[in-house]
């Protein structure tokens, strides 16, 4: 099954937090999924370390990304014009740009998300936690 990981489960999967749901492991332990992680991530941690909200790693977030990517075995999920499309014609149930971004991902790609986010559930995608 191919499968997108929203950004924090990639964060607690990399960080091997607790928070992290033994559904959610089993998923991406399974060797016969196919992870993957948005573009859209990446930018969302940028933004949030500069604001603030994200404690910067100690290397740079290009290099740390792309470490952890390998190490988990999770492919990056590009951005491309239908995705963009399809945000444009969402209802407005989540406002936050990145997760409107994984949702159109979700949508024009047929992938189920690894999510605790319940606000996902509003637009009819398989949300697995």
């Amino acid at each position: 099954m191919r499968l997108l990981l929203d950004t924090h489960t990639f964060l607690w999967l990399i960080n091997d937090d607790p928070a992290l749901s033994a559904k959610a492991y089993d998923l991406i332990s399974d060797v016969e999924n196919k992870l993957f992680l948005s573009i859209a991530s990446p930018w969302e941690m940028a933004i949030k370390i500069r604001t603030g909200k994200f404690e910067p790693p100690a290397e740079p977030l290009d290099q740390f990304i792309s470490r952890h990517l390998y190490l988990a075995e999770v492919n990056l999920l590009d951005i491309e014009l239908k995705h963009i499309d399809i945000t444009s014609n969402l209802p407005l149930h989540h406002r936050d740009p990145f997760d409107r971004m994984l949702i159109a991902q979700c949508i024009g790609n047929g992938l189920p998300i690894i999510s605790a986010d319940t606000a996902f559930d509003a637009y009819g995608i398989t949300r697995l936690w």
